[in-house]
């Protein structure tokens, strides 16, 4: 990549369209290099000649700018953003995150991602995390607060409170549970 192309990206410059395009590496998005989205670190991006070059990469088309005309299908996106959350439920994905990864507008993912999902983003999130936290609760001997936070709830009192409702007990109770469930197959 060239000091006139970064700059470009930067500028958000759309002289340049259509003579390169740019991927983001940590998004799998391709984009226009006028396209809207906040700059990527430089040494997250890649440059392309052309939009096939990018697909052929298999980087997806921006939502926001779409390349070379180009519109990932809603449920391929949807899909991508569900993707997002499953690999980074650790972190504080808000609506705003994952609209800025997703190169979308928030009110736009947000419907889009009910509509397919059958439930909001953050409903979906804590879907995960819950469920991540139950495979540490299994698995792990770590104390209850630690795997709150491993799954992305500092506050190990709003952990147990979401853990209860979603799953119908405490974290606690679960984890005897398992345990007790385990022993009992083990020693039949």
């Amino acid at each position: 990549m060239t000091n006139e192309m970064w700059r470009a990206i930067e500028a958000c410059d759309a002289a340049y369209d259509g003579k390169f395009f740019y991927g983001v590496r940590t998004t799998g998005i391709f984009c226009r290099p006028s396209c809207k989205s906040r700059t990527p670190l430089q040494e997250h991006v890649r440059i392309f000649s052309s939009t096939d070059a990018a697909l052929a990469d298999q980087y997806r088309p921006c939502k926001r700018c779409k390349p070379g005309g180009l519109k990932l299908p809603d449920e391929e996106w949807v899909d991508a953003i569900a993707a997002i959350m499953e690999a980074r439920y650790a972190e504080q994905l808000t609506l705003a995150k994952l609209a800025e990864l997703s190169h979308a507008s928030p009110y736009h993912m947000q419907r889009m991602f009910k509509r397919l999902k059958g439930a909001s983003p953050a409903a979906y999130l804590q879907r995960v995390r819950i469920e991540a936290a139950k495979r540490l609760l299994r698995s792990s001997e770590s104390p209850i607060s630690e795997i709150g936070s491993q799954v992305g709830y500092p506050n190990a009192a709003h952990f147990a409170t979401v853990f209860q409702k979603e799953s119908g007990c405490s974290p606690t109770t679960y984890r005897m549970a398992v345990r007790n469930d385990t022993e009992g197959v083990e020693g039949t």
